[in-house]
C-alpha cells in the first residue's frame, strides 16, 4: 500500500515514529556515548523506552485524530433528510474549527433545502391553482355557454338552429384552443415535438407578438445534442427571462442567441432596459432562483450581469451530451 492511502493516524504516527528512531539511533551510535561493558544493558533500555514512547505517541495521535475519523465517517453517511446530525467539536484547535466548518455547511445544506422545498411546493401549488382558474374560467365557462345553446336547440326553428350550431362550434373551437394553451404551458409542444430551436423561435415569436418588443434570434445550426431535462432547462430559462424582461426591464428590444460551447450549448438573453441592482442579480427570488435552480438540476451555470447595451444579460451554460 503507497503511504499517501494510509490513514491519517498512521501516516503522521510513522513519521513520528521515523524521527524517533533517527534521532535514537544518532544518539547510541554517536562516538563515546555508550561504554562497551554496558552495550547490551543500555541497548535493551533504549529500547524499552524507544516503545513506551512510540505507543504513547500512537494513543495520543488516535485521541487528537479520532474527531476527524468520525467526521470522515459522517461525511460519508449524512441524510439531508435526517436533520440535526451534528459532530461535537472536540480535539485540537485545527480539529475543532474543522468540524464547526462541517455543522455550519450542514446548517446552510439543511436550510436551502428546506426553502427550495418550499418553494417546489408553493411552486407547484401556484401551478395548480393557475390552472384551475384557467379551467374553470375559461374552459368551464365556455362549456357551460355550450351546454345553454344545446338546450335552446329544441325549441328552437331550423334557422335558429343552424345558427346556434354555428355558435356552438366556435365555442368548442375555443375551448379546445384554451386547452392546447393550458397544456402547452404545462410542458411545451414544440420543444417535445420539434426540438430545441424550434421551440425556442415559437416562444420567442410570440413574446414579441404579445409584448411589442423586438425580438433579435440567433441559434446556431450545429449544436451539440442534449438531454431532454437539459432541453427543458434552457426553454424555461429562456422563458422565464423573457417573462422578467416583459414585467421589469421597461425595455425596446431583446437578444436570444443559443450557440455551442466547450462541450456545452450556451443560452444568452440580454435586454437593453433599466438593468437590475447587483444584489438582486445575486439574492433575487422568485423567477431568479427558479432559473438557478433549473440550472442547477441539469449540472449547468448560469450568470447574471449587466448587458453591453444596458439592461441585464442572463447566461445558461449546459454541458452537452457529447464527449
Amino acid at each position: 500500500m503507497r503511504f499517501s492511502r494510509l490513514p491519517l493516524l498512521w501516516r503522521v504516527f510513522l513519521i513520528n515514529a521515523g524521527l524517533l528512531l533517527a534521532g535514537t539511533l544518532v544518539l547510541v551510535f554517536l562516538p563515546g556515548r555508550i561504554h562497551a561493558s554496558l552495550a547490551v544493558l543500555e541497548a535493551l533500555d533504549v529500547v524499552v523506552v524507544l516503545s513506551v514512547m512510540l505507543a504513547a505517541n500512537l494513543l495520543l495521535l488516535r485521541h487528537t485524530l479520532a474527531p476527524v475519523d468520525r467526521l470522515v465517517e459522517r461525511m460519508r453517511t449524512v441524510d439531508l433528510l435526517r436533520p440535526g446530525q451534528r459532530l461535537p467539536e472536540q480535539g485540537g484547535a485545527e480539529v475543532v474549527a474543522i468540524v464547526r466548518a462541517f455543522n455550519q455547511m450542514l446548517d446552510r445544506l439543511e436550510t436551502e433545502r428546506r426553502e427550495s422545498g418550499g418553494r417546489a411546493i408553493e411552486a407547484q401549488e401556484a401551478e395548480r391553482l393557475r390552472v384551475a382558474r384557467g379551467l374553470h374560467d375559461e374552459v368551464g365557462q365556455v362549456l357551460t355557454g355550450v351546454l345553454l345553446q344545446l338546450d335552446a336547440l329544441e325549441d328552437a326553428d331550423l334557422e335558429t338552429r343552424r345558427w346556434r350550431a354555428e355558435q356552438t362550434r366556435q365555442a368548442v373551437r375555443q375551448a379546445l384552443e384554451e386547452v392546447r394553451r393550458i397544456a402547452q404551458e404545462l410542458r411545451p409542444q414544440p420543444l417535445e415535438h420539434l426540438g430545441l430551436v424550434s421551440a425556442l423561435t415559437e416562444l420567442s415569436r410570440r413574446f414579441a407578438d404579445q409584448s411589442g418588443l423586438e425580438v433579435e434570434r440567433r441559434f446556431a445550426r450545429d449544436l451539440p445534442s442534449l438531454s431532454p431535462e437539459a432541453e427543458l432547462a434552457i426553454y424555461r430559462v429562456a422563458q422565464e427571462s423573457l417573462t422578467n424582461v416583459a414585467r421589469h426591464a421597461q425595455a425596446r428590444r431583446v437578444e436570444l442567441t443559443l450557440e455551442p460551447g466547450g462541450g456545452s450549448v450556451v443560452l444568452n438573453v440580454a435586454d437593453d432596459g433599466r438593468g437590475m441592482s447587483e444584489s438582486r442579480a445575486e439574492n433575487g427570488s422568485g423567477g431568479l432562483r427558479s432559473m438557478r435552480e433549473h440550472a442547477l438540476l441539469v449540472g449547468g451555470a448560469l450568470a447574471i450581469a449587466p448587458g453591453r447595451a444596458g439592461g441585464v444579460e442572463i447566461r445558461l451554460e449546459v454541458p452537452s451530451g457529447e464527449g
